[in-house]
């Protein structure tokens, strides 16, 4: 079998003061979403992850609130186009997810945003943004926007 091709890594790093900051950033990469696309939102607890999918749902048009779908795992959402967000805090792998049929066919018609995507691990497509926040509580925010496919390039401009 031929090995697969190494994909460069492209990113951009955003920084923000605050909550209001990390949801204009949200916003403005909502802007660039298609249908079937796939944010990855990575950081610790309390680190700005349901703040960012807020922000992207305002930016889709979504009037809804948005909250941490921690105890019900996807909450759909309906915009410009619909946004299915995921939260897979409680869950301990990819595994789980798949089985629990919270990654299906459906999120092709919208934008999937996953909190603790991680988890997913291998099962992780290719074709996907990861928002890596770090920072937590009220320190600054260091945003990396990060991905290894061309077609997700427009999100690291949306963000500047």
């Amino acid at each position: 079998m031929p090995a697969q091709p190494v994909l460069p890594v492209h990113e951009r790093v955003v920084r923000t003061l605050g909550a209001a900051e990390t949801r204009a950033l949200g916003a403005r990469l909502a802007a660039a979403a298609r249908p079937g696309d796939l944010l990855c939102l990575v950081g610790d607890l309390g680190a700005g992850k349901t703040q960012l999918a807020k922000g992207f749902a305002q930016g889709l048009g979504i009037t809804d609130i948005v909250s941490s779908p921690t105890f019900v795992l996807m909450t759909e959402y309906a915009g410009r186009i619909p946004m299915f967000h995921l939260d897979l805090y409680r869950l301990d792998d990819a595994a789980d997810a798949l089985a629990g049929g919270l990654i299906d066919e459906r999120q092709l018609e919208g934008v999937a945003l996953v909190e603790w995507a991680e988890r997913l691990g291998e099962a992780l497509p290719v074709a996907r943004l990861d928002v890596v926040i770090d920072g937590t509580a009220d320190e600054p925010r260091a945003i990396t926007l990060r991905t290894a496919d061309p077609a997700y390039l427009r999100y690291l401009e949306a963000g500047a």
